[in-house]
C-alpha cells in the first residue's frame, strides 16, 4: 500500500508544481473570483474542507480542461489547496474557469 500512497503524493506534487510555477506573477484575481463563485454557490466551506469533485466542477460550474493539459495525476476530489494553486497559474492552469 505504501507505493500507492507514494505515487499519489508524487502525482499531486507534480500537478502542484506545474500549476504553481505557471507564471512569474500569480493570477490572484482569478483565485479571488473562484472563491467568490464558491461562496455565492454556498460551497466554499465544503470545498475548503473536502475538495471539489471534478464531475461536479465540469457539469455544474462550467469548468473545462485546458486544451493539451494532462490531468491524469489530478486527484478527485481536487483538494482546495490544489484548486487555488491552479487558479493562480493563469493561462498555464490545468483547467479553464468561466469566472476568470
Amino acid at each position: 500500500m505504501f507505493p500507492i500512497a507514494a505515487a499519489a503524493a508524487l502525482a499531486s506534487a507534480a500537478v502542484l508544481t506545474t500549476a504553481g510555477s505557471a507564471s512569474a506573477s500569480p493570477d490572484t484575481s482569478c483565485m479571488q473570483s473562484g472563491i467568490s463563485t464558491l461562496r455565492s454557490a454556498g460551497l466554499l466551506g465544503a470545498v475548503a474542507k473536502n475538495g471539489v469533485d471534478l464531475t461536479y466542477a465540469v457539469e455544474s460550474l462550467g469548468v473545462t480542461v485546458r486544451p493539451g493539459a494532462d490531468i491524469s495525476g489530478v486527484p478527485d476530489p481536487v483538494p482546495f489547496s490544489l484548486l487555488l494553486a491552479d487558479h493562480r497559474a493563469g493561462d498555464s492552469s490545468l483547467f479553464v474557469y468561466p469566472w476568470c
